[in-house]
């Protein structure tokens, strides 16, 4: 085992430095993974801007890597796979108790006692942030075992954030067949999101965002409709609009999914919404997120806002399956759009900063490869 791994430790706002650290022992119930693959999550972009405030840590937690170790009582994946060094997985980027209230009920989304790995770097065994070449499952983390290569690095990077979250999103919305759904954001999400609609048998799909890169590949990924918000500036507009084109004789959406992490437009996703309709809102994760929302609209149109930011495990294995079957179907390849080394993370977070003014080539989503 090499003595030392490279890392890269968020010094300050918007500030990356490569540090290295001791590669750490493995405890018997845990496993030390190589990356392979690191994405930049929406959260992590928060964290860079300084919207919640974390300095002296690694950030990265969309990954997928290969076994480099294996504690000694570990010898399968979560569903009982034989699991060795070399293996490539994919894992939950957090780590339930498993002996709280809600884990013995299996309601491992609302553990009272969740490992995230915001852990300082110098916090044994460092490697708790996944922008770097090795990063540490604790024990009780739940790990995959990918056993098909068809699927890239690019792919399955955020199986276990964006997609992850994203369905059990859709999940919780419990959207039937022919229902019209709208994504108030195209980035990797709302992509996500819009696949996974279409397969579950959703009727009409609308995707909203300001980068018609995005736009175009959301069509490409399974949505009928697609608004530009540099087109459609007026929230009241944009309402209107999806009112227009959900169609059925409905009254607005069934479900709308903020994925955009922009506060300021809850309030017009729940006007796009039916009576009855369902509001999931995934993106504002940072404290003081504030929106101001009329109750009574809420309550006189009985419409359901549903919270999620923990995915069910299982619907790890699913996400893979979903890729698998679907890849000659959805160019989810093309969601990757940018690659950089670890020395470039700074580069990196840079070009995905989505409040930037270039549009023509804006990232969908960028990944790490250490």
């Amino acid at each position: 085992m090499p003595e030392r791994g490279r890392a890269a430790v968020l010094v300050a706002d918007r500030k990356f430095e490569i540090r290295e650290f001791p590669t750490p022992e493995v405890d018997p119930e845990g496993i030390l993974v190589s990356v392979t693959g690191g994405g930049v999550c929406g959260s992590d972009l928060h964290i860079w801007r300084g919207e919640i405030k974390m300095h002296n840590f690694i950030l990265g937690h969309e990954l997928v890597g290969r076994v480099h170790s294996l504690g000694k009582n570990v010898s399968t994946d979560y569903l009982q796979k034989p699991l060795k060094e070399g293996d490539r997985v994919v894992f939950s980027y957090w780590t339930p108790c498993h002996r709280c209230y809600h884990c013995i009920r299996g309601q491992y989304t609302d553990c009272l006692n969740n490992f995230q790995g915001f852990k300082s770097i110098e916090d044994y065994p460092y490697c708790h942030g996944g922008f770097a070449d090795y990063y540490y499952l604790q024990p009780g983390t739940f790990v995959f075992k990918v056993e098909s290569e068809e699927l890239s690095d690019e792919v399955l990077t955020s199986v276990n954030c964006a997609a992850g979250t994203v369905m059990e999103g859709i999940e919780r919305s419990n959207i039937e067949g022919g229902d019209a759904i709208v994504f108030q954001g195209a980035g990797g999400l709302g992509m996500y999101g819009i696949t996974y609609a279409r397969e579950r048998g959703a009727g009409v799909i609308i995707a909203i965002d300001g980068q018609q890169p995005r736009l175009d590949l959301a069509l490409q990924c399974g949505a009928d409709y697609t608004i530009n918000i540099n087109e459609i500036p007026d929230p009241e507009d944009r309402v209107a609009k999806v009112k227009e084109l959900v169609g059925g004789g409905r009254s607005g959406a069934d479900t709308v999914v903020e994925v955009v992490g922009y506060p300021g437009v809850v309030p017009e996703g729940l006007e796009m919404l039916r009576p009855g309709g369902k509001y999931v809102e995934i993106g504002c994760i940072w404290p003081n997120a504030m929106a101001t929302i009329d109750m009574e609209k809420v309550l006189h149109g009985i419409r359901h806002i549903v919270p999620v930011s923990f995915y069910r495990p299982q619907l790890i294995p699913a996400a893979i399956e979903m890729l698998e079957r679907t890849k000659d179907i959805y160019p989810l390849t093309n969601l990757m759009s940018h690659t950089f080394s670890l020395e470039d993370i700074n580069k990196a977070f840079e070009l995905s900063e989505w409040s930037g003014t270039d549009r023509k080539t804006a990232v969908t989503r960028a990944i790490i490869k250490p």
